[in-house]
Parts: structure tokens; sequence; C-alpha cells
């Protein structure tokens, strides 16, 4: 819908049953175009269909997370009350739905600057591992507006009201131990050790039972809604008791061998 100023890219690799999900604007710290938005959008719903995916890793390239959502386009993509809407409901929320929703575990690499637009990614992911020097924030009051609905759900999830809060009114940009202090991040390591952490962690998530994975997604999300469990709610967590992947797991125990999971 909108001519973008340079040729950022949301890159997909796969590596077996690992996604890796790269954001890459070169020259821009990975600022996220609208193109870059819906290509988003498009490869974690491709990712949502394909049982094959174990884990998703979620990282920006050069070394930098993302520096939010690229500026330059807003006198064209946002340049009028219809457009605003647009640009948040038709295309940043839906690619941070299609994020939050992959029924597979995201795991965001977090290096360097992880701002705006970038940290709203890394709030969607389920496990955020960031290096001692990188850097967090939402300064957009300095831009004169305030975060989208949509968007602000993944912060509250993790900061809650008074540090979403602060966050937001004060727009510091600050370091990766109050992001951890705030519960923004997983953990904090090196920097020298954010890819190779973070690749541990898909390979940890990989060797589980990727039926028990999704489900604890399901459920978590359903938990934090607030509201009775029903019954359909309990048919859904007790639904893996005959599957394939239980009867591996508790065999290849007791047989003191490895478990080889399938998702069935």
């Amino acid at each position: 819908m909108y001519e973008t100023p340079s040729t950022g890219q949301v890159r997909l690799q796969r590596e077996d049953a690992l996604a890796v999900v790269t954001l890459s604007h070169p020259g821009r710290l990975n600022a996220i175009t609208v193109a870059m938005w819906e290509q988003l959008r498009g490869i974690f719903e491709a990712l949502a269909a394909d049982d094959s995916v174990r884990c998703v890793i979620v990282r920006g390239a050069d070394g930098q997370f993302a520096a939010g959502a690229d500026i330059r386009e807003f006198p064209m993509a946002r340049g009028d009350l219809q457009r605003v809407r647009h640009y948040h409901q038709q295309v940043l929320a839906p690619a941070l739905a299609a994020v939050a929703n992959c029924p597979h575990p995201v795991v965001a690499q977090i290096e360097g600057v992880c701002v705006g637009g970038g940290l709203e990614v890394a709030c969607q992911c389920d496990l955020r591992i960031a290096g001692a020097s990188s850097r967090f924030g939402v300064p957009i009051n300095r831009l004169g507006f305030p975060m989208a609905p949509d968007e602000m759900r993944g912060l509250l999830a993790l900061a809650g009201r008074a540090a979403t809060l602060a966050i937001l009114l004060e727009g510091r940009v600050f370091d990766s131990a109050e992001a951890q202090s705030l519960g923004l991040l997983t953990r904090v390591v090196p920097d020298a050790d954010v890819a190779a952490q973070a690749r541990a962690s898909a390979e940890r998530i990989m060797r589980g039972a990727p039926l028990a994975a999704r489900i604890n997604k399901r459920q978590a999300r359903r938990l934090l809604q607030g509201e009775p469990l029903g019954e359909a709610d309990y048919q859904d967590f007790f639904s893996y008791a005959e599957s394939r992947d239980h009867r591996e797991g508790v065999g290849a125990f007791l047989a003191g061998r490895p478990p080889v999971f399938t998702g069935d």
C-alpha cells in the first residue's frame, strides 16, 4: 500500500525444525517498515500452519534487534486519522498478533537496540534473551503520540501497569539490567553469548514434546484471561493423555533412553 524508503526486509531461514526470523534494514538499525510488518505477519502465519516447526528464533541483523518503526514513513503511512488507524490496526496489530498467536515457542534473541516497535515484537515472544549492553524503551512521547492499545497489551502483560506507564510517560531508554528487573527479559547474558544462548534455549525447547509446548502456550494465554475454566478448556488440556508424545516420553524415561517426539 505504501512505498518504503529503503530495502528493509524480514528473512526466514529453516534449519530442520528450527525457524530463524531476521529483521533486516541495513543502515537503519533494522527500523521496521510497513512492508516489513506485513512480511513479519505473513511469515508467522505460515509458520503457525507448519507442524514441522518446533521453535522460532526472532533476531535482528548486524548486532541490533530493531529501532522501532521507520519514522521516515510516518508522513505518508500515518498522515491523517484514517491512515493512523489503518497503520496501527491493520498493519502493526495483525503482525504482533501473528507472533503472539504462533503455536510454536518463540525465542527473541536481543542484541543492541530494542526500542519502540522492536520492543513490541520482543514482548510477543515467549522467551527474551538479551545481551548485557542491549537497550530498551519506548520514547514515542517525543513524537507526540501514545502507544496503541493492541501494541500496549504485550508490554502490560510483562511489566504491569505501573512499569508500563513509567516506560511510556518518561520515554527513557534503559539498560538490560533494568529491563530484566521490570520483567521484560527472561535472562541477560554477555554480549558475545547472546546468539549461542538463544540457540541453546531453542535446542532445549526442541528436545521437549512439541505437543506439550503448544498446550502450555494455549493454557497460559487462557489462564491469564482470568475467567473460570470450562469443560472445553479441560478437554483441550487433557487431550495430551492418549497422544504418542505422552506415551513416548514416559516409555523413554522408564527405558532409560532419550525420547523421540513427533508432535502427535
